[in-house]
């Protein structure tokens, strides 16, 4: 089960591996540079695609870290691809994220986090 083990300035760790870039994390999967944009530039394809990545996993939770700080969205209307799906997407920082999907992980929910590192 993917969990992580440490965060920091401009990084995240799943085991042993250190990531440094944007990552969507399951219990099972780990994926890789889902954007290219900060948390305040998260455009409509950014909710678009993490919509579709939420649907696919069956995640009943979906958790956005936005970097250091808690950033929302530019415009409600972005979030339009996860609202029409009934998708619940809970923002905080990248830290408290991380926390957050451990812990519910750890309780055998369908979790998935969307990490801006």
């Amino acid at each position: 089960m993917n969990l992580f083990t440490q965060y920091g300035e401009g990084y995240v760790a799943i085991g042993q591996q250190r990531y440094d870039q944007t990552l969507i994390v399951a219990p099972k999967l780990i994926e890789t540079c889902w954007t290219t944009h900060a948390a305040a530039t998260l455009d409509a394809e950014d909710f678009a695609y993490l919509a579709e990545k939420i649907r696919v996993f069956g995640a009943d939770v979906a958790l956005l870290g936005t970097g250091a700080k808690q950033h929302f969205p530019a415009a409600p209307a972005l979030l339009a691809p996860l609202l029409a799906q009934g998708i619940s997407l809970e923002i905080m920082n990248t830290p408290a994220a991380c926390r957050t999907y451990n812990l519910l992980a750890a309780e055998g929910r369908k979790v998935l986090v969307a990490l801006l590192v």
